[in-house]
């Protein structure tokens, strides 16, 4: 299985897991389309993968030896410090046609004008509250990935490595010759309308809605359109990287398995163009004239590597009796931060799932809450918000602001005959963080912001009577 030009070829790894997994899902929400990226993953989450896009370009029993096969140059990339403990080292070892210092050159500052990064001083008036917003509209303009990022929020402090930004992203045109890596964070993509092929250094990503993916910290990669324009979600991760959430008491199994995440296979551009390379640092952004694409690496080994996930393998857990269990059930990803058990970031879904428990009021209950949540809907019907909220809108409780069902949904499920009821057809999200998210001067002035969100829960009055 080899292919020069494309590069899709691995020693003994490429599977049929992407295909298999989605036959799995098929009565749940299948993807809209396979292609012949359907097999070139390797499965696992943090594995120590290998692989190659030309036989034999991967040293044998060492990392830089003195000349490297094919005439490629070996680099490492270190997504940690060298002496970070060993569970927690993370690099990984690119055989390239160039060093990456010639993947730069002399630097200019260019504007990205909507993308914003904490700590973020736009000005405006918009008064604490809880927040809604409809979709966002494609611009008229013309928007790759990079320029057609909206930042909503931002939280925490970049130049410390720590918080986070909630974006959307409006994308019309592919990255062509353009490039780009981000220096302040990891990217966690959640698109919503439309796909997207992320090319990055170590191999191609075909996402579509219902899928998600990340690409670590400081590594180059494109964006280019699968099917027409394309919305969606963005995470920017200031701090640790994403990782699994321990299960505690619930085991071994469920929730995100590991094998469900997958991470391509080697692939490269042999491409001599103008190109030009965009930087993202410390909030500021650079970019410098290349005559070469920089997705050069024909073979690497390693474990900081870019990776994607279908949301739809999530396997849920639930109250199989009586009451709510804590949101936190639906962790796919966390962020750590320094405090046990308080993430920097939180990725949370809310998936298809069956309700049964008895004598519950089963959508979330009312409750504030010291971390701060933003939501977005891909697909279907929230449960708690069945009007208003729709698919590609977003939402944003900040910390100790208080939220719940709105009056529909809290008079049906107060007065419904309970029975065991499933939940399909919907996946909604949220980026959770212990950092207050402050609202940027676009979020504010969108236009789809709702104004009436306050009143979803008008009607809540008063019940008491002071009978038993």
């Amino acid at each position: 299985m080899q292919n020069r030009k494309g590069g899709l070829a691995d020693r003994g790894v490429v599977d049929s897991y992407k295909k298999d997994c989605h036959k799995r899902a098929t009565d749940r929400k299948p993807l809209e389309r396979e292609d012949a990226m359907t097999s070139a993953f390797m499965p696992g989450f943090g594995n120590d993968f290998e692989t190659e896009a030309l036989p034999g370009a991967l040293p044998r029993g060492q990392n830089s030896p003195q000349r490297c096969a094919y005439g490629l140059y070996a680099e490492q990339l270190s997504g940690s410090p060298f002496t970070a403990p060993r569970g927690e080292n993370e690099r990984s070892w690119l055989y390239r046609m160039r060093p990456s210092v010639r993947h730069t050159g002399r630097f200019q500052r260019v504007d990205v004008p909507y993308w914003k990064t904490a700590p973020c001083t736009d000005d405006h008036d918009m008064p604490l509250a809880q927040l809604r917003w409809g979709p966002p509209p494609m611009p008229n303009e013309t928007t790759t990935f990079v320029t057609g990022i909206r930042t909503m929020t931002t939280a925490g402090d970049v130049n410390t490595q720590t918080g986070m930004a909630a974006h959307v992203f409006l994308v019309n045109e592919s990255m062509v010759d353009d490039y780009f890596y981000n220096a302040d964070a990891e990217l966690l993509i959640v698109p919503q309308d439309g796909g997207l092929m992320v090319f990055t250094e170590l191999g191609k990503m075909d996402v579509t809605p219902g899928e998600i993916c990340i690409v670590p910290r400081g590594m180059k990669f494109k964006v280019e359109l699968l099917n027409g324009p394309a919305r969606g979600y963005l995470c920017e991760n200031y701090g640790a990287k994403f990782t699994l959430p321990d299960r505690g008491p619930i085991g071994a199994n469920c929730l995100a398995n590991p094998r469900d995440f997958k991470t391509p296979i080697a692939a490269y551009e042999d491409k001599t163009a103008a190109c030009r390379l965009t930087v993202k640092w410390c909030g500021k952004f650079f970019q410098t004239e290349i005559g070469h694409s920089p997705l050069d690496v024909v073979a690497w080994h390693g474990n900081y590597a870019p990776y994607k996930y279908d949301l739809r393998t999530f396997s849920p857990v639930g109250a199989l009796m009586f009451d709510h269990p804590d949101p936190s059930i639906f962790t796919v990803m966390t962020a750590p931060s320094e405090t046990p058990g308080t993430a920097n970031i939180d990725f949370v879904i809310f998936p298809e799932r069956w309700m049964v428990a008895e004598n519950t009021f089963r959508p979330p209950w009312y409750h504030l809450n010291i971390m701060s949540e933003f939501m977005g809907l891909i697909y279907g019907v929230y449960d708690a918000k069945p009007d208003g909220f729709v698919p590609g809108g977003m939402s944003l409780h900040n910390c100790m602001l208080p939220h719940g069902p709105d009056l529909n949904a809290f008079t049906k499920a107060s007065t419904e005959t309970l029975k065991p009821e499933k939940l399909g057809g919907t996946m909604a999200f949220m980026f959770e963080t212990r950092f207050p998210q402050h609202l940027t001067a676009y979020a504010a002035n969108l236009e789809t912001l709702q104004d009436d969100y306050i009143d979803c829960w008008a009607g809540l009055d008063k019940t008491f009577d002071g009978t038993p």
